[in-house]
């Protein structure tokens, strides 16, 4: 990174901290908003037509607002983070010109904001987030998550839901077929899709050796 974005990190990041105020968790903490911007810098060198500032600043102040995953206000996170991170901005050295493009990219990040990306910055966040849900991380985070909300690792009657409604709040095995396998279908760059591809293949061998283990 340049001597800037290093600066420029540094703050984010420290302002991040400062809004969650000891409430990260392990699935959304510094070392997640790092990955998520080292995703956006691969896909953008591969894909190009995106703007570093704009993307960076997203990247890190996209979780700024971290509501647990069973929030009834869960769908408002990503707007909130929107408005979070203008506020910062707005009084940095940051171009305002841009913060409309920050806000979309944050805003339109989120599987249950249901809002489409439109812009160059906002599809390459997005990717690169979702990327996170994939593959060993995965499905790491995919059990730290269940854990919290107290959900068995699977149904040991019927794990793959043969003969029985998929329900990954009761099971965490489910919330493969539910939610992160098909994330894949939902990339919306070349590269991000190349990557979500193979860690998907590899979540799958992980559920098949599992289901091995356990008989």
């Amino acid at each position: 990174m340049t001597p800037d974005q290093t600066r420029r990190q540094a703050a984010y990041e420290a302002e991040v901290l400062r809004l969650w105020a000891d409430r990260a968790d392990g699935a959304h903490d510094l070392a997640h908003l790092r990955r998520v911007w080292a995703n956006c810098q691969r896909i953008a060198r591969f894909e190009g037509g995106a703007d570093a500032e704009i993307l960076m600043a997203a990247a890190f102040f996209h979780d700024a607002v971290n509501l647990p995953k069973d929030s009834p206000d869960r769908a408002q996170a990503s707007r909130r983070s929107a408005e979070a991170a203008v506020a910062y901005l707005s009084g940095t050295d940051f171009p305002a010109s841009k913060l409309p493009g920050v806000a979309h990219a944050i805003a339109a990040h989120s599987f249950s904001a249901g809002i489409a990306p439109e812009t160059q910055e906002a599809r390459i966040l997005q990717d690169a987030d979702r990327l996170e849900a994939l593959g060993a991380l995965g499905i790491a985070r995919m059990f730290y998550v269940a854990g919290a909300m107290n959900a068995a690792l699977f149904d040991a009657k019927d794990p793959l839901a043969h003969h029985r409604p998929l329900d990954d709040r009761a099971f965490a095995l489910d919330h493969l077929e539910v939610k992160l396998f098909p994330i894949v279908e939902t990339m919306n760059t070349q590269e991000g899709r190349a990557i979500a591809e193979e860690r998907a293949e590899w979540m799958a061998s992980f559920r098949t050796r599992l289901l091995h283990e356990v008989g």
